[in-house]
Order: structure tokens, then sequence, then C-alpha cells
């Protein structure tokens, strides 16, 4: 089944009289269960195409959907509805919340979809485990290295239960090192959970973790590489 879909999607800016075409007719799908890498050099449209399958910017033209749902037409309360309950977001500079325990920053969302106290404390600390960060929960994140940062941010994407993840350059501010150990998290929650993962990359040792490559170029896809699990 087909969690993603992106038909003819593109997206032009304008700086001065110049017009930039940063997404120019994207096509792709993504059914649940799959771990993708979106691969290509800065600029070529790896972060526009994400922010627009998340609802955090809008298409030029093109149609996204999520579960079946066009994004285009919703009311931004609509939009944030979806990516609160629908989608989960890590981002490269963590996003966290500094005054926030790393148990804190996993619940927020589990708090705003209205989830019940008792049932909130057990998926935060069932998620939080899951990412290697039993005993630290009560840790903000001055208090946390990089790596254990971006794992916070792993565990609030997926605690949500979330029907798709969406990642962009996830490793970019982490040593080589932590950069596998969370990518290798990142495929572990795949393989384990069924956890959908779209990720964003220009490190060639990133995309050999990943099941499925889509290179893109100047705003279009350049391939698309199936792999064996």
């Amino acid at each position: 089944m087909s969690i993603l879909s992106v038909r003819a999607l593109s997206r032009t800016y304008h700086q001065g009289t110049q017009t930039i075409r940063a997404l120019d007719g994207v096509d792709f799908n993504v059914d649940a269960g799959e771990f993708t890498a979106l691969m290509g050099p800065s600029g070529s449209g790896k972060t526009t195409l994400l922010n627009l399958i998340g609802g955090l910017d809008r298409p030029t033209s093109g149609v996204v959907e999520v579960e079946g749902r066009p994004l285009r037409g919703l009311s931004p309360g609509a939009l944030s509805d979806l990516r609160l309950h629908r989608i989960g977001f890590v981002f490269q500079s963590y996003n966290l919340i500094p005054v926030l325990s790393a148990y804190e920053n996993t619940e927020f969302v589990l708090a705003l979809q209205g989830v019940p106290a008792a049932e909130r404390r057990e998926r935060a600390m069932r998620t939080l485990a899951a990412v290697g960060l039993a005993g630290m929960e009560g840790r903000r994140p001055s208090e946390l290295s990089g790596g254990q940062q971006q794992r916070v941010a792993v565990a609030r994407a997926i605690a949500g239960d979330p029907a798709l993840v969406l990642a962009d350059e996830p490793t970019a501010n982490l040593d080589s090192h932590t950069g596998a150990e969370l990518i290798e998290l990142m495929a572990r929650l795949n393989a384990d959970q069924g956890v959908t993962f779209v990720f964003s990359t220009h490190d060639p040792k990133v995309q050999e973790a990943a099941r499925r490559v889509v290179r893109l170029v100047d705003g279009r896809i350049d391939g698309d590489e199936q792999r064996a699990p």
C-alpha cells in the first residue's frame, strides 16, 4: 500500500527577475515499510521535496498525497493535524525544546495528540528505550551528546505512531561514527517495527543502509534504485 504519492510535483522560487526551479515534475510513490534515501548534491531539491511532502511548503504545481489524502486544498489547521498524527519529522538541527527533558520532549507530541497521561508515559519510556536512551530520560538536551539528542528527535518522531517519518540530513551535524550509529538505529526501527522512513542525505556512506535510493539532480529524479532487503 502506498503511504505517499507524489505526482508531477514542481516548486519554483523568484529572486528578483530570476526564476529558480527547485523541483521540476517529480513523480514517485513510497509504500508502507520502505526505508528510502533521497540522494543528491546540495541544491538538488532534497529538502524542498521533504518540505512539500510534509506540508511545510506548498508546491507550485503537482500533487502530494499522504495515505491517499491530497495535501493541496487543506487548510493550515488541517495540515497541522495531519503532521501531528500521521507524519514524524527528524531535522538535522535536532529541534528539541531545550528546557524539557528527553522524556518530556518525547512525550510532547503524545500530549498534543491527547493521549492519556498513563499511556503517554508508557509509550515515551518504551520509545526512548527502543532508541537506546534508557536511563537518560531525565536529561535535558544540553546534557546529551549530539548523537543522543538526535536519538531523542527520532524517539519524538516515532512515539506518535506516524504513517511516515521524514528525516532531513539527520546525520549532517554528527561525526561519521555517530552518524552511522543513527542510521543503523533507523534501519532497525524500520525492520523491527515497520516504521516507514524517507530521509535525505548527500553522504555516500549513509546510502549504503537504504533499501531504496532515489537520486535527485537539478530538481528532477535521475535514478530510482531498489535493493534487496
